[in-house]
């Protein structure tokens, strides 16, 4: 039998991994939403490019609108994603040929592995029932280049 709340507890999951637990809180030590900082690293008016391997896949992100491309489809598809910042990072939302697409973006050192470049973000992609690893970056947080050695 097929689990139909695998959507529902992924973004579940998503939520939790984003708000993070905070210490302390308000004077009843309640953590609410206003004790907690949104996550601003990525304003929601800048691109976000992001890029992963095995299998290769890449795309950007402004606002509302991802392109997402693939070695099978270079130039990318088009769609409409929702965007929600939490304590530790961004979630991406859509739907990608049907397939449920949940990105999630945090800050830490990333290596694609194929080049000498460090990038700034770390990517997790849950598309369907895969999920994927990649590196992020923006024009205000770009990658950096490793002097060969």
């Amino acid at each position: 039998m097929r689990d139909r709340s695998g959507g529902r507890s992924l973004a579940l999951f998503l939520f939790a991994m984003l708000c993070g637990c905070q210490p302390g809180g308000g004077e009843d030590g309640i953590v609410t939403a206003d004790d907690a900082e949104v996550f601003a690293m990525i304003g929601a008016d800048e691109t976000v490019r992001f890029t992963g391997t095995e299998p290769f896949w890449g795309g950007e992100v402004l606002g509302d609108q991802l392109r997402y491309s693939s070695m099978e489809n270079p130039d990318g598809t088009r769609i409409t994603v929702g965007r929600f910042a939490g304590n530790n990072g961004l979630a991406y939302s859509g739907k990608l040929d049907g397939l449920a697409f949940d990105m999630t973006i945090t800050p830490g050192r990333c290596s694609d592995g194929m080049s000498d470049r460090d990038y700034p973000f770390v990517v997790t992609l849950k598309l369907g029932e895969e999920t994927r690893s990649g590196c992020a970056w923006t024009d205000a947080a770009p990658f950096s280049e490793n002097p060969s050695p």
